[in-house]
């Protein structure tokens, strides 16, 4: 009975908190099926659901919606690029830390994670500044670098304390038996590794699809700018098409929703690795 009680207690706690979360979709859907007429009703169904919307998205038959499928693409190759590079870079650095013990590599990481005692908004100034310095401004490598800059520390952290809880026999058998760093890195470290792997490479994506100030800021034009900017400009409009902006934020939504899917297994491994001592 005890246990009855609890299991009710956690599904009355879990109901309203589904439906909250759940909400913002269903009406960002509703809002994509419906007609101008239908939303300016402020039904919680339209009274006549259509697919028109998704159409016009797809044809790119709007002027804010010229650019769809390149700035969508454009959003692809940031965030694939912003998680492989940051993954190369965190992989390397704790492998660096935790396994090959090199002098001072702790220090380097605590102060790497100080940068997030300043908000990210405030460093986008300083970030522009650089990227301006170094020529960079209005193409897609300051945007990439510049969302590397701000995930690689919790990434380098996430990895050297899972990297920890790797058991250094097999260090050690590895080096008795002749293998080299490298060796010892592709061999045995980057197997173990993995699921970790995974969470880091999927966090550093989705920060970089989800990113809006850093992109606005250094990417100034439309053909280069991803799709999270390219809506942006819906809401300079006066009389903006709503429901052609929430058709295209929902297929905006899609790609990271499949991503999590497709590797949840590997996210609730990664996740938990490390999280219990043995």
């Amino acid at each position: 009975m005890r246990k009855f009680l609890d299991e009710g207690k956690l599904i009355l706690i879990a109901i309203p908190v589904l439906i909250w979360t759940l909400l913002p979709i269903y009406h960002l859907f509703v809002l994509s099926i419906s007609n101008q007429e239908s939303m300016l009703a402020g039904k919680l169904w339209p009274d006549n659901p259509t697919l028109q919307n998704f159409q016009i998205v797809f044809n790119q038959q709007h002027y804010y919606l010229h650019n769809f499928w390149r700035q969508l693409f454009n959003s692809f190759f940031i965030a694939v690029s912003t998680g492989l590079i940051t993954l190369f870079v965190a992989t390397f650095a704790a492998f660096a830390i935790a396994r090959l013990k090199v002098r001072g590599g702790r220090t380097m990481m605590n102060l790497a994670l100080a940068t997030y005692l300043i908000p990210a908004a405030f460093l986008a100034i300083p970030m522009y500044k650089a990227m301006g310095s170094y020529g960079l401004l209005d193409t897609q490598a300051s945007l990439i670098l510049a969302m590397v800059a701000l995930a690689s520390p919790y990434a380098i952290w996430v990895l050297k304390q899972a990297s920890d809880k790797l058991p250094k026999e097999l260090d050690e058998a590895a080096v008795m038996d002749g293998a080299t760093s490298l060796q010892l890195f592709r061999l045995v470290y980057l197997p173990l590794m993995k699921p970790s792997m995974v969470v880091i490479g999927i966090y550093a994506l989705l920060l970089a699809w989800n990113e809006y100030l850093y992109a606005f800021l250094l990417l100034s034009s439309e053909k280069a700018v991803p799709l999270a900017v390219g809506l942006g400009l819906f809401l300079s409009a006066d009389d903006a098409p709503w429901n052609l902006l929430m058709a295209a934020g929902l297929l905006y939504a899609i790609p990271p929703a499949v991503i999590y899917y497709g590797f949840r297994k590997n996210m609730v491994g990664g996740l938990t690795s490390g999280a219990v001592k043995s």
